[in-house]
């Protein structure tokens, strides 16, 4: 259902900042932190960005019509690595990659030095290892 650019009026698509409260039933639950307003956004909506969501994270949700359209999360965004492999120093390491696992379930390419608990900048938009967060 694709509308021509000429029919939609984009004054009625607006975004609104919310943070992401918890997840249940396949759904996302969003808050208003003005006024508190819960907003529920489907698994449909949801299916591109839900492994890059923490809770607590302030998204902008995008609204056309009085409907969430799309979440549109911050980037770059730091996120803490729970789990990634032990790389033996063996004087190579320099170049080398992993994966590793972040806080919000995603997992990206990381350089071998970085160990679990360190916290990291992501391009969400590439889904990309930018730098660790202090850097």
């Amino acid at each position: 259902d694709f509308f021509p650019i000429s029919r939609l009026s984009f004054d009625s698509v607006t975004p609104h900042k919310k943070q992401c409260q918890y997840f249940q039933n396949g759904n996302f639950y969003f808050m208003d932190t003005e006024t508190f307003e819960e907003v529920a956004v489907g698994p449909k909506i949801m299916e591109d960005v839900k492994q890059w969501i923490c809770e607590g994270m302030e998204v902008n949700l995008v609204n056309f019509k009085g409907n969430v359209i799309e979440v549109v999360i911050p980037s770059p965004y730091v996120y803490e690595i729970v789990e990634t492999e032990i790389v033996i120093k063996d004087g190579n390491v320099q170049g080398r990659t992993k994966p590793a696992k972040l806080n919000c379930g995603a997992t990206v390419t990381v350089p071998a030095y970085l160990v679990t608990g360190e916290m990291i900048k992501v391009d969400t938009g590439k889904r990309e290892y930018l730098s660790r967060a202090n850097e």
